[in-house]
């Protein structure tokens, strides 16, 4: 316990050189999806807080029916953990501050000769508005876990806002990416030279976001997902009175006029937010929409929230343009309340495929 089964520790070494590397999209097979059991009292509250664990478990364990699983546990609470997983998912020892492995954890990209990277995006508590001496260092250990190539940048950004179609377009949001709190003076241009090496991409995509509202300044998964190259989940707001309302309306105004890298217009699916939620766990910070779902192998993973009508939607629109996965729906309000979804306590490991 403690280390991966079949996986040998490396040093964290890094690779720039001439190497095409190539972010995949998240319905490219996968090795394994990466989660941290990091909630604590500190962050989240005595009340709340056994609900967020049991809902990670809940995620965990869904998934590990469909591929493996490795949970990021801090050693004094592998027990806590035991108890709640699926005996199947791996238990790996990692001091952590919070379970956002989506924006702590690396980014991994491949290559044509059949290699595996990963990016350490330099997270900084979504521009120092949290505590994160302990999720700084979660990217690079678990590069140095799977003794994989460590690919250097001086961006700081994190895996929610980074939405790929794997063939050269990528969906980013000014609002959190062009931040001064991540990286000050770095104009959008400038930040696409930087990144088009590193992921492989050769379009950007760019939404406007929204500062401030939230801890992560408006991460592109909570507005717009490649379902497949040329064909976006974008999310709506209904309800007037919501700042989210007229951000998605710009949004979907942007996206229905853009084309991929190749010059094709993209094909817009709508998900609209749900208006009627469970009360429980319902605050200011709650993220009800359903952009944060997470595709695994032969799956796709997503949230309920006990709207019945949207909900149904929402499900017939996913099962529509991942025909051949099964669509999961899960009550994990305990997640939603913090303000993140089930993607943004996952992070896929993408397979080598020959």
């Amino acid at each position: 316990m403690g280390t991966l089964s079949g996986i040998t520790k490396g040093s964290y070494a890094t690779k720039a050189d001439s190497t095409k590397w190539i972010m995949p999209d998240e319905s490219h097979p996968h090795e394994r999806t990466w989660m941290a059991f990091g909630a604590s009292k500190k962050i989240w509250g005595s009340e709340l807080l056994p609900r967020v664990q049991r809902d990670l478990a809940l995620i965990a364990n869904t998934i590990v029916n469909f591929e493996p699983v490795s949970m990021l546990v801090r050693a004094e609470e592998v027990r806590k953990a035991r108890q709640l997983l699926d005996p199947k998912v791996e238990i790996v020892i990692c001091e952590l501050d919070d379970l956002w492995i989506r924006d702590t954890g690396p980014v991994f990209v491949l290559n044509e000769q059949g290699e595996k990277a990963a990016i350490d995006f330099n997270f900084n508590g979504w521009g120092n508005k949290q505590t994160h001496l302990a999720d700084a260092k979660v990217a690079e250990f678990v590069i140095n876990q799977l003794g994989v190539t460590g690919l250097p940048t001086r961006l700081v950004s994190e895996g929610g806002c980074i939405e790929v179609d794997g063939l050269g377009t990528a969906i980013m949001t000014e609002s959190c990416t062009l931040n001064a709190n991540r990286n000050p003076g770095i104009a959008k241009s400038r930040f696409e030279d930087l990144i088009a090496p590193i992921l492989g991409v050769e379009k950007v995509i760019w939404l406007p976001g929204i500062r401030g509202m939230d801890i992560t300044d408006g991460h592109t998964d909570f507005y717009a997902r490649f379902a497949k190259p040329g064909v976006v989940l974008a999310g709506y707001e209904p309800d007037e009175s919501h700042y989210d309302h007229q951000v998605t309306l710009r949004h979907l105004e942007i996206l229905k006029s853009s084309t991929e890298v190749k010059g094709r217009k993209l094909q817009i699916i709508l998900l609209e937010a749900p208006t009627n939620i469970r009360p429980r766990w319902l605050s200011d910070d709650f993220a009800s929409g359903y952009i944060g779902y997470y595709v695994c192998n032969n799956a796709v993973i997503m949230q309920n929230f006990g709207d019945k009508r949207a909900d149904a939607a929402a499900k017939s629109a996913l099962q529509s343009v991942y025909p051949e996965r099964t669509v999961v729906l899960l009550n994990v309000d305990g997640i939603a309340a913090g303000g993140g979804s089930i993607h943004c306590a996952t992070q896929q490991e993408p397979a080598l495929v020959t």
